[in-house]
């Protein structure tokens, strides 16, 4: 299915997931697919729905097994020659609309990246003399079989608890507990699918902050704008230091806890951390810890309050030339030096109808200013 230059791939199927058949590229309405750093992929594919000739019983497309719930759809995009995959999930829910006219019926699709698989049952496990690294390779691991590729980042502090201390226990499904682990130091569990069909991995570690850029944004730019819509915010009282005391597990004794300044890569030369006047200071909260593991938190409670800048906007895709991609870095230029410079994509939101292709994003950083002189255009 061409759009605009553009090329869209369905593959869909039980088990490997095969080109769609022509009936339904042809039916193929619009498309939508999401990704956070945070929070699942999800995709949602509307199809005409009308009966037709021989539709007298049902709906031929609501009858048909590769729309039914728990069907694997793969979709990518290509712009000229590198194809890039958006999303591979499962189907979980059906909505049929019948319409007031001949012809207006719809069948909409949605479904979830394949973490669904990770969120159908809760489990008591132990995981003795595993760190949260460990526990999260080995978890990954068992979903080798859907083509899923863990690559895991050991947090810069952690302990290997001793059997005899302390025995890491879940109680909750994989997702949770994968997302749990990850929460503790501040860091991101989610799939990414690609680079080619079939193949997703799943990541867990820091926000990836480091790397090259994608394309710039553009805005007031006149004839070089790529972006249609563009909306500031500075929080600047929202990022805080944290501390406080724990009652350090191996010596029993009372021990200070104190976060230190950030150790994501710096993204802007202002960041509201170092505001002595809005900058907060929370009370470090958790108990039955050794000193180490109540450091790395009260690290990880930091971090996680520092992106007080927040980008929000819409652009054409076919004006951008390239598909945005959440989870990963890219500049911004034309808002003046405040705003313009490097930001970390948080969620992305992709848009596809017969002839438009259009995207909506979220961008964050930690503070104000650009700290790199040019962008990658």
């Amino acid at each position: 299915m061409s759009l605009l230059g553009t090329h869209l791939t369905l593959l869909i199927g039980p088990t490997v997931p095969a080109p769609a058949p022509a009936a339904l590229l042809e039916a193929l309405e619009a498309v939508e697919v999401s990704h956070s750093d945070q929070e699942r992929s999800g995709f949602q594919i509307t199809f005409r729905a009308g009966r037709g000739e021989f539709g007298i019983a049902d709906y031929p497309l609501l009858s048909s097994p590769l729309l039914a719930p728990g069907i694997r759809v793969i979709l990518s995009v290509t712009f000229g020659v590198v194809p890039r995959v958006l999303i591979d999930g499962l189907i979980t829910h059906q909505q049929l609309s019948p319409g007031q006219k001949p012809g207006d019926a719809t069948l909409t699709i949605t479904g979830e990246d394949l973490t669904v698989v990770m969120d159908r049952e809760e489990k008591v496990v132990e995981h003795p003399a595993q760190n949260e690294a460990v526990i999260a390779l080995k978890i990954l691991a068992s979903y080798a079989h859907y083509g899923i590729v863990p690559q895991v980042i050991p947090p810069p502090s952690f302990e290997v608890p001793l059997p005899t201390e302390r025995i890491p226990v879940q109680r909750a499904t994989d997702l949770a507990y994968l997302t749990e682990l990850a929460e503790r130091f501040a860091y991101v569990f989610h799939l990414e699918p690609g680079p080619i069909p079939s193949l997703t991995q799943a990541y867990w570690g820091p926000p990836k902050r480091i790397g090259l850029p994608q394309p710039a944004l553009s805005v007031n730019l006149g004839s070089d704008s790529n972006v249609t819509t563009v909306d500031f915010k500075n929080d600047a009282s929202a990022a805080a230091s944290v501390e406080g005391t724990v009652q350090d597990r191996q010596t029993n004794t009372a021990v200070p806890v104190t976060s230190g300044p950030s150790l994501r890569p710096p993204l802007a030369v202002k960041p509201a951390l170092a505001n002595p006047i809005l900058a907060g200071k929370r009370a470090y909260s958790g108990g039955g810890k050794s000193a180490t593991q109540a450091m790395a938190e009260a690290q990880g409670q930091s971090e996680a309050s520092t992106d007080v800048v927040q980008v929000d906007g819409t652009l054409d895709a076919g004006t951008y030339g390239h598909v945005l991609q959440a989870r990963g870095l890219v500049g911004l230029r034309g808002a003046g030096f405040t705003y313009d410079g490097l930001y970390y994509v948080k969620q992305v939101s992709h848009a596809i109808a017969r002839g438009s292709y259009t995207q909506s994003f979220s961008l964050v950083r930690e503070g104000t200013g650009a700290n790199v002189p040019v962008v990658r255009v």
